[in-house]
């Protein structure tokens, strides 16, 4: 029996965290933005353990989503916005999960809802991290795992309509125990999408960027990030690391 999904998650944020400290990429007094979902939340914990060990000093992070942010302050870990004039709106590093990485290290983030203040952050950060389980690694983006697209709720039929002229099919993400739509940290709608055929990633961000009535959408495909994937067998892949 391999290591179970939540074994590789909890694996892949120890790895990547202990060795962004040993290549001096994590360090004492830097701005570090912090990421959401079930494998950025053990990376945070391993964050708190070398603060709390003292090996790590005056960490000031910057969260994504509310789930981030009461981890944080769990943990004790000083928590800031990117306006705040200690943090003037640039980070040193930002790491966080993916709902799937191509081999090109493009992305897809946004299954949790999170993934306008992830851009935010992470585009803005020196250095961009990914860590992620097994299941994550793929060849082809957005023809399984559907790419969030949020946006403002008065435009939700143009929106579906400029998607479906890019060969995506579009859903309103529903809520689960709430009736009608997930409603995001940023107050807006999400429609998912998914293509038949494979994209061109680079390009199908762009594209879907410059519809009026788009937010944001969960490609992320403009700042090539560092990539830990977690194998069953207990080793790490690690990609783009110099």
């Amino acid at each position: 029996m391999g290591l179970t999904q939540s074994e590789q998650k909890t694996l892949v944020a120890n790895t990547a965290i202990d060795t962004l400290i040993e290549k001096g990429l994590i360090f004492s007094g830097m701005k570090i933005g912090l990421g959401t979902g079930s494998t950025a939340m053990p990376a945070v914990k391993r964050l708190a353990e070398h603060i709390s060990s003292g090996k790590l000093k005056d960490i000031k992070a910057v969260v994504t989503s509310f789930q981030t942010q009461n981890a944080c302050q769990d943990y004790g870990i000083p928590v800031y916005s990117m306006n705040d004039r200690i943090i003037g709106g640039q980070l040193d590093l930002a790491i966080d999960g993916a709902d799937e990485v191509d081999p090109d290290c493009n992305c897809i983030k946004g299954g949790g809802a999170a993934h306008v203040r992830e851009k935010i952050v992470e585009y803005n950060a020196k250095i961009f991290v990914v860590i992620a389980d097994s299941s994550k690694s793929v060849q082809t983006i957005g023809t399984k795992f559907p790419v969030p697209v949020e946006i403002i709720s008065e435009a939700r039929v143009l929106v579906t309509n400029a998607l479906s002229a890019l060969g995506a099919t579009a859903v309103l993400r529903e809520g689960v125990r709430k009736a009608g739509p997930v409603i995001t940290d940023n107050g807006n709608q999400i429609l998912d999408c998914t293509w038949k055929e494979p994209i061109n990633v680079p390009e199908m961000e762009t594209k879907i960027n410059s519809i009026v009535g788009v937010v944001e959408t969960g490609l992320f495909t403009q700042k090539k990030p560092i990539v830990f994937i977690s194998k069953e067998d207990g080793s790490v892949e690690i990609r783009n690391l110099k």
